[in-house]
């Protein structure tokens, strides 16, 4: 069945271009090692919370799964599968999960206003899933923003620390690269969130600017 979808990167609820992600992408890229952790937690979270809501909707049927109750069942998926990948990062390396808490704590908020959910609760009852589908729209979706927030991060991690790290070790990251600091340029003003949110104003205007030449309307 034929539904109205939105593109990843170019639709008007893409990260930039609705701003969904832009709290995300301010928070989180400040260093590389959050970007990175925080990136495996929206594949976690979206894939994994799509594939299990689309499986058992499509086996259990509107029994198990009303269409009122869909939008809740859907949070609560959500939640369950964050709280998870949240407690593995912590038995594997506690301080760096300790760093990323509240930013993995708002993936499963921002899942629910990703637009994923609406696709669903909008069909007809009788209709017919596609696993497949759902589960590539959510994952595009997840690619998108977690490429964003890694490129992001390589921008403005050296410009604030001079610096770009790995999560991992006792200490929460390991840093793989060190550069010079340049006494002149006002380095640290990038690493506070009105640094941050200059870099992102500059890439929303190269991205509206390039979207009105690239993309003209949704994907049916």
């Amino acid at each position: 069945m034929s539904v109205n979808r939105q593109h990843s990167f170019w639709g008007s609820d893409s990260p930039l271009s609705g701003l969904t992600g832009a709290g995300l992408l301010v928070m989180a890229s400040a260093r590389l090692s959050w970007a990175i952790t925080v990136a495996g937690c929206l594949f976690w979270v979206y894939g994994l919370t799509t594939f299990t809501f689309s499986l058992l909707s499509s086996v259990l049927g509107e029994k198990i799964f009303p269409v009122k109750g869909g939008r809740i069942l859907y949070v609560c998926l959500a939640s369950f599968w964050g709280s998870l990948y949240l407690l593995l990062f912590w038995l594997m390396c506690p301080f760096a999960a300790y760093e990323v808490f509240l930013l993995l704590l708002l993936i499963p908020l921002y899942f629910a206003n990703s637009g994923i959910i609406e696709q669903f609760v909008s069909l007809p009852g009788n209709a017919v899933h596609d696993i497949f589908d759902d589960l590539s729209d959510a994952v595009s979706q997840a690619a998108v923003l977690s490429v964003l927030l890694i490129l992001f991060s390589i921008i403005r991690e050296p410009f604030s620390y001079c610096s770009l790290s790995f999560p991992g070790t006792y200490q929460g990251m390991i840093t793989i690269m060190y550069f010079k600091s340049n006494s002149f340029f006002p380095i640290g003003i990038f690493s506070v969130s009105a640094g941050s949110l200059i870099l992102l104003g500059y890439l929303i205007c190269l991205y509206q600017y390039s979207k009105s030449y690239i993309f003209h309307g949704e994907i049916k």
